[in-house]
């Protein structure tokens, strides 16, 4: 890749990550369902992938590395689930903002896991994060569902920060595309017992949606990333990625009419500042090894 494809390519993988609540609420079928059959096309598309890349190297597990995929396919199957659940709830514009929340709990769970100091510039990330939901959230009532989405979606930004701090934990042990290929083998495995018996009932159109939402939005758009890493720095990447909610909102806007109002769009500009911020705070890892790798959601 040159500088300017690899950079086309991460534009792209973001507009396919911003997919992921359009296909979710397109796909007529319970959460379980959703992110079992987007697991299970994720392996299939990931491994393919692997088969096409000429310098595709199997590294061999250790018990250890057995451990953090079960860890880490757990974290992504509780995210996913939390998220879907918050697009059928509330739609994906809250869904997708409530998500984005996950900055400001890396900062926090950071700072304690790893025992670092926290900033001033990381304490005025919390706030911007922690003012952008505020004004996303029309009125704080747990009967409504707005409030009730949001919340779930949070959640799901609270378990990607997990994920994303167990994965810079154990980084740079196993290539990006075979521990992605893994926690999506263990997605699925978790997610069998409760989405086996409604299986049968899925139509074939919902079927299309989860195998659009498992090969594109995850395996090729995760693949995408990878490739781009070799030329794009981290920090570059990460700011490109920080546009998945324009896209998620901007799509859901056009095919869902759901209109934001200017008190949410107002929110959402405070969250995209700081996922910026947050990515141009970040040390810079090598290309190859970003966290962001088993990131975009």
């Amino acid at each position: 890749m040159t500088p300017r494809t690899a950079l086309g390519a991460l534009h792209i993988g973001a507009l396919m990550f911003g997919l992921t609540g359009v296909l979710g609420k397109l796909a007529a079928v319970s959460a379980p369902i959703i992110v079992f059959g987007r697991a299970g096309f994720a392996v299939l598309a990931l491994a393919c992938f692997a088969g096409l890349a000429k310098n595709t190297v199997w590294y061999k597990l250790s018990l250890r590395d057995v451990r953090n995929l079960l860890l880490s396919g757990l974290l992504l199957a509780g995210h996913w689930v939390s998220f879907f659940i918050s697009v059928k709830i509330s739609g994906v514009a809250i869904a997708t903002l409530g998500f984005a929340s996950f900055p400001a709990f890396t900062v926090i769970l950071e700072g304690l896991l790893f025992r670092e100091r926290i900033r001033l510039n990381e304490i005025i990330l919390v706030l911007l994060v922690s003012a952008g939901l505020i004004l996303v959230t029309p009125t704080f009532d747990l009967a409504s569902q707005a409030t009730e989405g949001l919340l779930w979606a949070i959640a799901s930004g609270l378990l990607f920060s997990l994920l994303s701090l167990n994965n810079r934990a154990n980084s740079g042990r196993i290539p990006a595309v075979q521990a992605a290929m893994w926690q999506n083998a263990v997605v699925a495995l978790c997610l069998l017992p409760f989405a086996g018996p409604g299986l049968t009932d899925v139509r074939p159109l919902d079927w299309l949606w989860i195998g659009l939402l498992g090969v594109f939005c995850t395996g090729v758009a995760h693949s995408l990333f990878v490739a781009s890493l070799a030329v794009i720095k981290a920090r570059t990447a990460a700011v490109v990625f920080a546009l998945e909610p324009v896209y998620g909102i901007t799509l859901a806007w056009v095919l869902f009419h759901e209109t934001p109002t200017l008190r949410m769009l107002l929110g959402a500009v405070l969250i995209i500042v700081a996922i910026v911020v947050s990515s141009r705070m970040a040390s810079g890892p090598a290309p190859g090894k970003s966290e962001l790798g088993a990131g975009a959601h």
